[in-house]
C-alpha cells in the first residue's frame, strides 16, 4: 500500500459493491486524504469492513458513527462504530431497510432518526424508511415507512416507483425524496418525537427526466437536480416554507455524443457560483457556473475511469468514485470551477461512493 499523507490528513471511508452484491469491493475501506496536494493513499492502520453492498455512506451529526446502505434485494442499513484510532467495527446488527435495494440513506440534524430511500426492484415499489437511533448511534425500531407510487414513460426504467435518495433541507424543516421512477420529488414533515413522515408535497418533474440526486445551494433558496434519465442538471427554486420546487433552468449534463449517458452524484460549491455532476456513459465530470439562475458550462473533464457515480466535495477537493474501473479519483477545483487532476487515481474496487470525516 502506498504511504500514508503528511499529519493534517483527512480521514475518507469509501463504500464498495461486495461480492455479495455484485461486485468485488470489500466493503467499508479507510483511505486518508492530503488536502494540501490532493493526494489519496490507504490508512495502513484500518482494515477494511466487509459491509455488504455498502453503495452510500453517511455519517451522524455528533457521534463516531457511520451508516451504510447494504444495497440487496433483502434490503439492510448498517450502523458502523469508528474509534479514536479510526478503527471500524459493527455497532450492533444490520436492520431491514424496509424495501429492496436500499441506495441512499440520511442522518437527520437532530441525531435521532435515520432516514434510508430503498430504490425497490421492477416488482417492489420505492420507499422511504425511518428508524429511530439509540444515544451512542445504534440503529434501534423502525418508526415509519412510506411506499412511493408512480410511473413514467421510460420504457425498462419507469413502470413504477424508485425512491433514489433522501434528504433534509438546509433549515431542516422537511424531508425531501427523489423518485426516479415517478418523476417527482416528494416533501415530507417528520414528526421528530414519533419518527413519522407526513407528506407536505409532491414536486412533478420533467416526465421523463427521471430525478436521481438533488444538492442544495448553500443559502437554500435554490436546489439543484441530477436528471438520470434525460442526462440534464436542473436549477430549481426552494420554497422552504412549504418545501416545494419550481423549475427554472437546465443544461444537458455533457456535450458528448454518440453516447447513453446516466448523470449520477451531484456537488454544489459552498459560494453558490459552481455545480458539478458525474457523468456514467461519457465518464467525464462536467462543471457549471450560476449566472442569475441559469447553469452556464464550464466544461468537462475526465472522470479518472469508467462509470463515476458517486462524488464528494472535499477541502477544495472533488473525490470521483468510479465504479466500473475501480478507481477513486481527486479533482482539484480551480478558482473559477474548472477541475484538473493533480495525480492518479487510487485502485478501489468497485467504489461506489466516498465520505471524508
Amino acid at each position: 500500500m502506498p504511504s500514508s499523507p503528511a499529519t493534517g490528513a483527512i480521514p475518507v471511508l469509501t463504500g464498495s459493491y461486495t461480492t455479495d452484491s455484485g461486485g468485488d469491493g470489500p466493503g467499508i475501506a479507510a483511505l486518508l486524504l492530503d488536502p494540501a496536494t490532493g493526494r489519496l493513499a490507504y490508512d495502513d492502520e484500518v482494515k477494511p469492513l466487509p459491509v455488504s453492498g455498502a453503495s452510500f455512506l453517511a455519517a451522524h451529526p455528533s457521534l463516531d458513527v457511520v451508516y451504510s446502505t447494504n444495497e440487496t434485494e433483502t434490503g439492510t442499513v448498517s450502523a458502523v462504530a469508528r474509534a479514536g484510532d479510526g478503527t471500524l467495527s459493527p455497532l450492533g446488527d444490520p436492520a431491514s431497510s424496509g424495501g429492496a435495494n436500499p441506495c441512499h440513506l440520511t442522518v437527520h440534524p437532530s441525531g435521532e432518526w435515520l432516514l434510508t430511500a430503498n430504490y425497490g426492484s421492477d416488482i417492489a415499489p420505492g420507499t422511504v424508511a425511518v428508524h429511530r437511533l439509540g444515544t451512542d448511534g445504534r440503529l434501534l425500531e423502525p418508526t415509519d415507512l412510506v411506499v412511493h407510487q408512480g410511473s413514467g414513460p421510460v420504457t425498462g426504467r419507469q413502470e413504477g416507483s424508485h425512491a433514489h435518495q433522501v434528504l433534509v433541507d438546509p433549515a431542516g424543516r422537511f424531508v425531501l425524496a427523489t423518485d426516479l421512477g415517478a418523476d417527482a420529488v416528494l416533501t415530507y414533515r417528520l414528526d421528530t418525537v414519533t419518527g413519522t413522515l407526513e407528506r407536505a408535497a409532491v414536486n412533478p418533474m420533467r416526465k421523463g427526466s427521471g430525478p436521481r440526486h438533488l444538492a442544495f445551494a448553500p443559502g437554500g433558496d435554490l436546489v439543484f437536480s441530477a436528471d438520470e434519465l434525460s442526462s440534464t442538471v436542473t436549477c430549481h427554486r426552494y420554497d422552504a416554507t412549504d418545501g416545494t420546487l419550481t423549475a427554472l433552468s437546465s443544461a444537458p449534463a455533457t456535450t458528448a455524443k454518440d453516447v447513453v449517458n446516466q448523470p449520477g452524484g451531484i456537488v454544489a460549491s459552498p459560494c453558490g457560483r459552481f455545480v458539478w455532476v458525474t457523468n456514467r456513459g461519457a465518464d467525464t465530470i462536467a462543471a457549471f457556473r450560476l449566472a442569475g439562475t441559469a447553469l452556464e458550462p464550464l466544461g468537462e473533464v475526465p472522470a479518472g475511469g469508467n462509470w463515476p457515480r458517486g462524488l464528494a466535495l472535499v477541502d477544495g477537493h472533488l473525490l470521483v468514485a468510479n465504479q466500473h474501473s475501480g478507481t477513486l479519483a481527486t479533482l482539484r477545483v480551480l478558482q473559477d470551477g474548472t477541475l484538473d487532476m493533480p495525480h492518479p487515481p487510487t485502485s478501489a474496487p468497485s467504489v461506489v461512493c466516498a465520505l471524508a470525516l
